[in-house]
C-alpha cells in the first residue's frame, strides 16, 4: 500500500468530514494544495472542460489519464479521480483503465452507476479491486450512486433505493458511498446509519454546513463542479467586459500577483 493511498483512507476516519475541493488541472490542484487541502479530488465536468470535451462519457479516456498525470506530478497529498462510469461499460477494460491510474500515483476513484443496474457497477468495483490486488496497490473506491441526482427512485424510496445500492457495492468492495444530490438532514442521517460506509455528500444549495454534517456522520464533502463553473462564470464576465468596453482595469481587481502563482509551482 502506497503511503498516500493509507492516508486517504485515514483522512476518511477524522474528527470531521474530509473536505474536497475538486480541481479540474494541475494548476488549480496545486492551489488548492497550497491552500491546505489534506488530498485533492478531480472533477469530471470540470476537467472534461478544460480539455475541451463535454461532461458525461465524453472525454477520451488517453486524455483523461494524461491530464491526472500531470495533477499527481504537482502534489504531494493524496489525489482521487473522479472516473465517471470508469470510462467503459465493460469491467476489464475499466480494470485496465486503473492499472494505469494507479502507475500515475492515484489514491483514490470515484465511480458512478448512472442509469445502469447496480450489478454493473458492482462487477466494475470487483474488477478494480482485483487489479489492485494484483499490482500489489490499493485503492479507495468511492462508489457514487445517482439516485438522487438522476431522480432513479420516486422521493419517497430514494433513501431505501440508495441503501440497497449501497449494500451491493460494498459487497463488491467499496470503500465509500457518494450520494451527490442528497441534503436533507433525516435522509443523510438515515443513510449514514444504514450504508456501513463513509457517505461522501456534495455542496448543494441548502445544505447545512460541514460541521453539523459532520455531526450526522457524513464523513467527506466534495465541491464537484462548483468552483470550476463559477471560474467560468467570472471567466465569461471578464471577457465580455475587455470585448465589449476594452478597458483594463476589471483584469487586475481581485488578480491573484504573477509572483504569487509563479511560487506555485517552484521546483515542481
Amino acid at each position: 500500500m502506497s503511503a498516500n493511498a493509507a492516508i486517504f483512507r485515514q483522512l476518511h476516519r477524522g474528527p470531521q468530514p474530509l473536505r474536497l475541493p475538486n480541481a479540474w488541472d494541475a494548476g488549480s490542484a496545486r492551489l488548492f494544495e497550497s491552500l491546505g487541502a489534506a488530498a485533492i479530488a478531480t472533477t469530471s465536468a470540470g476537467m472534461a472542460w478544460a480539455l475541451g470535451h463535454a461532461d458525461g462519457g465524453k472525454l477520451p479516456v488517453d486524455a483523461a489519464i494524461h491530464a491526472v498525470a500531470g495533477i499527481a506530478r504537482v502534489l504531494t497529498v493524496p489525489l482521487s479521480v473522479d472516473m465517471e462510469n470508469g470510462y467503459a461499460d465493460d469491467a476489464a477494460t475499466v480494470g485496465e483503465t486503473i492499472r494505469r491510474l494507479l502507475d500515475v500515483g492515484v489514491a483514490g476513484i470515484n465511480i458512478e452507476d448512472g442509469a445502469h443496474a447496480p450489478a454493473v457497477l458492482a462487477a466494475k468495483i470487483e474488477a478494480i479491486k482485483n487489479t489492485a490486488a494484483k499490482v500489489g496497490s490499493d485503492i479507495f473506491v468511492n462508489a457514487r450512486t445517482d439516485v438522487y441526482l438522476a431522480n432513479l427512485a420516486d422521493a419517497s424510496r430514494r433513501v431505501d433505493e440508495v441503501l440497497s445500492r449501497s449494500a451491493i457495492y460494498r459487497v463488491a468492495g467499496a470503500d465509500g458511498l457518494f450520494v451527490p444530490g442528497l441534503h436533507e438532514p433525516a435522509e443523510i442521517q438515515a443513510i449514514v446509519a444504514g450504508t456501513g460506509l463513509p457517505l461522501n455528500v456534495m455542496a448543494w444549495p441548502g445544505l447545512m454546513p460541514v460541521d453539523e454534517l459532520g455531526q450526522l456522520g457524513v464523513r467527506r464533502f466534495s465541491a464537484g463542479s462548483g468552483i470550476s463553473q463559477m471560474l467560468w462564470g467570472q471567466a465569461e464576465t471578464l471577457a465580455r467586459d475587455f470585448l465589449d468596453s476594452g478597458r483594463s482595469e476589471s483584469l487586475a481587481k481581485g488578480a491573484m500577483p504573477y509572483a504569487r502563482i509563479q511560487a506555485l509551482f517552484a521546483g515542481t
